[in-house]
């Protein structure tokens, strides 16, 4: 038995995304591990006074997630990955996340993590979030 059966990667579909799969799913090789992407649309938009607005339309959100779909199955390819499932789920990331891994009942998450200045900084940030509140271990893989 290895130590993780189950590895979730959490990614924000950008240019790092493919390192940060590459390095999960070494990880899964070398452990015998199952991996599972996950992908979280969040769409809040806001006013200029900084008041949340009505929900999008529901077209919008649609397209919102079809179009994120379409990037995670690009991400597979280019991996060259053979994941258990492929979810784009809408929602706070940092949230989604941690409901996502105790569905699926994974072991590890996997994300990226950089490094953040000013207002960034104060507000925390995701990967923090997750390593304080996952239900399992997290690994994060340092995005330069």
């Amino acid at each position: 038995m290895s130590l993780y059966q189950h590895i979730l990667v959490a990614t924000d579909l950008t240019e790092e995304s493919d390192q940060v799969l590459s390095r999960a799913m070494a990880l899964a090789d070398t452990a015998g591990s199952a991996i599972s992407l996950l992908h979280v649309v969040e769409y809040v938009p806001v006013d200029p006074a900084g008041e949340a607005l009505l929900p999008p339309p529901v077209d919008m959100e649609e397209e919102l997630l079809a179009s994120a779909r379409e990037k995670l199955s690009e991400l597979v390819q280019r991996a060259g990955a053979h994941p258990r499932q492929s979810l784009v789920e809408i929602g706070q990331t940092k949230a989604e996340i941690k409901r996502i891994a105790g569905e699926i009942e994974a072991d590890l998450i996997v994300l990226g993590s950089r490094e953040r200045h000013g207002l960034a900084l104060l507000m925390g940030s995701t990967e923090r979030s997750v390593v304080h509140n996952a239900p399992c271990d997290v690994l994060a893989v340092r995005l330069r």
